[in-house]
Order: structure tokens, then sequence, then C-alpha cells
């Protein structure tokens, strides 16, 4: 998300068709990233990375997915990069991040402290900013506040949506979902934008691949209410980010818009960024009036945006990287002087990082609420409420569930209890969604239990136990295997339990219903894991001469391929076994399409990769009795022998 303030258009090159060496794709690959084209340029690096998978190309590929916000295949990626050798040290860091955005803080500290001992641009301070969110990140999960977080299902699409803001009884918020009828429009009406000679699209914006971003509104509680916002100008190419006064009849919002060189030619521009404007609404139409510029925008030479107007309209706060910052974007306040015309602005360096502020919001009571990534946080940008005391603030972060591993911003109030934030957190509709949250009365659920080992009963010190929901909440049993977390009201989560040398286990856990300060106590028991020791799955039929997978076998065949998701690491032998009744080879080849077919089932269906499986048919080599070829048996000891087992061979 947080690239969508730092807007620079640039064009989508063409690729050229029958390019098939490699060094051409990978050129063309450059050439998108250096236009900030990621989503096309990942797609080239990874077909040059099938031909030569060096350093330069894996890097190129991670640093695309991290700009895109593709969390699991960025953490995939840094950590081939950092494997290889002489990585440059800034991989560490994007590593680190990637593994914090994924809720990993402990490896995440890891990096962080590899990162350190690599660059040379790191001080202790920095460090302990980073190690420090992690170590907070943790204790907030297991501490959640009494919030009720509910995705805006109505709103939110699965292309971004953000930046909620009341008004005359509609949600107005920004998005780059498809829009048809924009979508015409803007062929006829939007003037080209170039980089260098070559325009870009028009219609698809080449860092997401998305639609470019704008105004849309909704009326609350109604579905299928949700238009383009009567404002929005066919000839931009990114809006959003908008604020109202009180009484709904001034509004200021962030454009990106194209500006000709002269009067008379549109075709000609220059690349420009986010900008600030403002409109009145006229009194007698009841129509939004002309927008006009934002007295201290400079698109040519920085951004201006996430405005924030005060209900009266006599303070705005936004966000700038202009010259004399802190960082990245910093927060500015501006007072309306008594002509109208807006003061200088004043940069709030009490709250401003060297990283990126964004979204201001100010309630009734003067606390300023906005989102950082400069600061001791969970993950990309966290909400702090910012408290004025004696010309200064007091900063506090929202913690968990406000905030999330991810990006969390665009927070507002709709009354004293109430309002909505995004996110991009996981478990959303689209990159980022729309959430509204509830204060809740403060009641305390507690989870606790003991983690033993299968059969033993022996307590387990050091099991990792994880729980889920929205996000993954970490913690390691301590010396006499117990664990402890706090738990949300009216939420079913997932209790998991692994340790290295065990089979994990997992459970469901509900609070839904509960109303009172409780505690709830889940004992987990971890299998051993024995090489080569045989397992038999209970109650896999075939019908007569067949080996088609039935739908009653399929379910016992789901409890292994559960088995091989929660434990990773594992490959095995799956091993069909028949009777003794019919010809040995016959009985031999039989068994062995039966094995066959078990395993396709668990890849296909599965998704299991096919090198952690193997199938092996047995025929009657292996009887588990006396029932060998001549030996009459009953039917109860035949039925003994025909069986389907599994055995771990390698970990």
């Amino acid at each position: 998300m947080k690239k969508l303030l730092a807007i620079l258009i640039f064009f989508t090159a063409m690729v050229l068709p029958g390019l098939a060496m490699a060094q051409h794709v990978l050129k063309q690959a450059d050439e998108e990233y250096k236009l900030f084209n990621y989503s096309k340029a990942v797609e080239l690096y990874l077909k040059a990375y099938k031909k030569d998978s060096t350093l330069y190309i894996t890097q190129r590929i991670a640093d695309s997915y991290r700009l895109m916000q593709r969390y699991a295949e960025t953490e995939a990626w840094y950590a081939k990069v950092v494997k290889m050798e002489n990585p440059p040290p800034e991989n560490f860091f994007h590593y680190a991040r990637a593994l914090q955005n994924n809720s990993k803080y402990a490896e995440a500290k890891a990096q962080y402290v590899r990162y350190y001992t690599l660059s040379k641009d790191v001080n202790k301070a920095k460090l302990k900013i980073w190690t420090t969110s992690c170590d907070s990140a943790v204790r907030w999960m297991q501490n959640p506040k009494p919030v009720d977080i509910e995705n805006e299902r109505m709103l939110n699409s699965p292309k971004s949506d953000w930046g909620a803001a009341s008004y005359n009884n509609t949600v107005v918020f920004t998005s780059d979902r498809e829009n048809k009828k924009f979508k015409e429009v803007t062929k006829k009406k939007k003037p080209l934008l170039y980089f260098g000679s070559d325009p870009i699209d028009k219609e698809k914006y080449g860092w997401t691949a998305n639609s470019y971003l704008k105004l849309y509104r909704f009326k609350n509680g109604i579905a299928d209410t949700i238009e383009l916002f009567p404002l929005v100008d066919e000839t931009e190419y990114h809006n959003g980010a908008a604020t109202f006064t009180a009484d709904g009849t001034e509004m200021y919002f962030t454009i990106t818009r194209v500006q000709a060189t002269n009067a008379n030619d549109t075709a000609k521009i220059k690349t420009i960024k986010p900008e600030i404007w403002r409109s009145r609404k006229d009194a007698v139409t009841n129509k939004w009036g002309k927008p006009t510029p934002f007295r201290y925008n400079s698109p040519d030479k920085w951004s201006a945006g996430d405005p924030y107007i005060t209900p009266g309209g006599d303070t705005l706060y936004f966000v700038s990287d202009m010259p004399g910052g802190m960082g990245g974007t910093d927060i500015y306040s501006c007072i309306k002087e008594p002509g109208g015309d807006w003061a200088p602005p004043v940069n709030l360096k009490e709250l401003n990082t060297a990283g990126d502020e964004r979204t201001p919001f100010v309630d009734a009571a003067g606390n300023l609420f906005y989102s950082t990534d400069g600061g001791i946080g969970m993950g990309g940008l966290d909400i702090f409420k910012a408290t004025p005391k004696n010309n200064t603030y007091i900063k506090q972060n929202l913690g968990y569930p406000i905030n999330s591993p991810r990006d969390d911003f665009a927070y507002m109030l709709t009354s004293d209890s109430t309002g909505y934030l995004s996110s991009n957190r996981v478990g959303g509709q689209g990159s980022d969604d729309i959430y509204s949250f509830t204060q809740k009365p403060d009641i305390k659920i507690m989870l606790e239990g003991v983690v033993y080992e299968k059969g033993t009963r022996r307590p387990l010190a050091n099991s990792a136990v994880t729980l889920t929901k929205d996000g993954i909440i970490r913690s390691t049993t301590d010396a006499s295997g117990n664990y402890r977390f706090t738990l949300k009201q009216d939420v079913d989560y997932t209790l998991r339990a692994e340790k290295a040398g065990y089979l994990s286990d997992n459970l469901i856990v509900s609070t839904k219903g509960l109303t009172a300060t409780q505690i709830i106590k889940k004992n987990l028991y971890l299998d051993p894991i024995v090489l080569n020791k045989t397992i038999r799955i209970e109650n896999i039929y075939y019908d007569f001469d067949q080996w088609y997978i039935r739908p009653d076998a399929a379910l016992e065949l789901d409890k292994l391929i559960k088995i091989l998701k929660d434990n990773p690491d594992i490959y095995i032998e799956l091993g069909s076994h028949t009777d003794s009744k019919g010809d040995d080879d016959y009985n031999q080849s039989l068994s062995q399409k039966r094995a066959n077919a078990a395993v396709e089932y668990i890849i296909d269906t599965g998704g299991i990769d096919e090198e952690r499986i193997i199938g092996r048919g047995y025929g009657e080599r292996k009887l588990l009795n006396r029932c060998k070829n001549g030996v009459h048996c009953s039917s109860q000891e035949h039925q003994l022998n025909r069986r389907t087992e599994f055995r771990i061979i390698k970990m």
C-alpha cells in the first residue's frame, strides 16, 4: 500500500515477440523493472531464472515481489538470495521484513542481527527498534485489545480498497477495482501520458497491473450501491484519499493528474507526483464545484497527499516528502488564516520518523491517529495514537488486533467506540481491505495447556505452538511443556503444536458464545517420528479387481494429506498389500496399481509435491499372519492382509 502515495506513472513496455534467448528476456525484464512495471517484470525474471539462476536475477525476483507486497513469495525468494554467495547486505534486511510480515518474529530477529553485523550503515539504535518490534508484536498478539474487527465485505473487492471517509450517510473510499463505465470514458478522453517517447497504459497501472485508483461512494448498509464519486475526473490517472468538513460542503482529496506543456497540446506532458486539491459544494445546485489546487503542491518536486480536514475546516493535516522532513513522508499541519489562505505547513517533528508516516486523523479530543513504519510496530505500517501534552505528543501503538504484521492505516472514528481502518492483513478479500472496528467490553479468555509426547505423556519443552485466525500468534512451551494465549471473543482458532522429530498436532478452539472471563484448557500430543516405522491406514477398501479410489477410501487418504501438509519436511512411502488369494504376479500388479492410484489422489487432491511420496505395491509378499498360498483361512484373516500403510522414509 505504501507505494500508492509515491506514485510516478510510467509506460508499460511491450514485450518484443519471439524473444527466446535468456539475455533478451532479462533485458526486457530490466526495462519493465526500471519503469516500475513490477507485475510484468517478475514474469520475465522468472523466465530468465529458469535459464540462469544468478544472484542478480534471484534478487530482482525477490525485489519485485516485495514491491508488489506479495509477502509469501517475497519471503521465499529472499530466502534463496541470502543463501547465495556474497549477497548484498540489504537482502538480509528485506528478508527480515518479509519474515516479520509473515508473523515469523524469531526468525526475523535473527535476520535483523545478521544485517546489523554485515552492514556498515546500521547502528545499534536501529537494530534495537527492529528487535523490540518483534518482541512487542509477540506480546501484543498474545494479549489482544478488546476490539472487534470486521471485514466490510459489501465495500471490498478482490482489488485494493482503502481510506474510508464518512460523508452524508455514505462511505467514500478509494479503490483500483475495474469500472467498465469509467473504462469506456477513459479510452476517449484521458490524455496520453508519456515516458520518453512511449505512452503508458491508460487503463492499467504497471506497478500493480490493476486499474488506476478512483474515489467511490457507498450508501451505508445498502448492498449494490457502490458508484463512482461524482467529482471523479476522467482525465486523472489516480485520485483518492478524500476528507470532508463536518457540514459536508468542502472536501480535499489526492490526485495524480496530467499536466500539458501548453493549452493546445495535451499529449506532451511531464511526470508528476500526487497533489492535494479542494472542492466546494454549490449551495444552490448541491453539486461539487471545479476543484482547485492546494497552495503548497509542487508536483514536479514533491508529493502531497493523505489530507485530513478538521470538522470546522480550520486545520488541514497531510503527508509529504517535501525537503526538510525527517525521512520518507512526514505529517504536516496547516492553519487557515483569517483571509482564508493556508499558513505555511508545520512539520510535526515529535511524530515523524526516518520512515513513512501516513493517513493522519484527529478525534474530538484532539488525539491524532496516524500510521508509520518507523516506530516500534508489528510489521509494515502500524497505527499509532498521539495524545497532545505540554506542547508535545505521547505516542502509543494501538496494538493487536487494530494492527497486524502487515500494513494497517487510514484509521478514522465514526463514534467514540466505532470506526474504520484499512489493512492488507491475512484473511482479506483483496490486497487492501476496509475494516470496521468496535471497542468491546473488556473480558478475558485465556487458552492454556501442555504439549506432551504421545504415548509417554512426557511434557515437551521448547515446542512451537501457534494460534491462527487473521494472523499467526507464536509461542514456545516452557520447561514443563506449558503454553498460554489470550483469545478474542466469537472466534474460531486453529491451535497447532510442533517440534523437531515429531509429527505435529492441531485442533480447533472456539470462543463463540463465550461472554465471561474464563480459562480454556487444551493439551496437544506429538507423535515421535520413527523412520521406516509402518503405520496402517484403516478403512481403505477397493472394489473387487479394481484400483480406483472410492469415496470412503478418499476420506481416509484425506487424513494422510493433512499429515503431509502439517509436516512439510517428511517424505513417505505408501504401500499397498493384498491377501494370498489369486495369482502372485497378478496380486503384485494389482497392488502397484492401487498404490499408484492412492499416490495420484494425494498429489492431485492435496497438492502434495510428488517428490515427497512414492507408491509401492507389495502384493502378498508381506503377509501379517499365516495365510500364505495353500493355507485355509477365514475371510477375517484374509482381510487383515488387505491393507494400505505408509512409513516415513526421510525428514
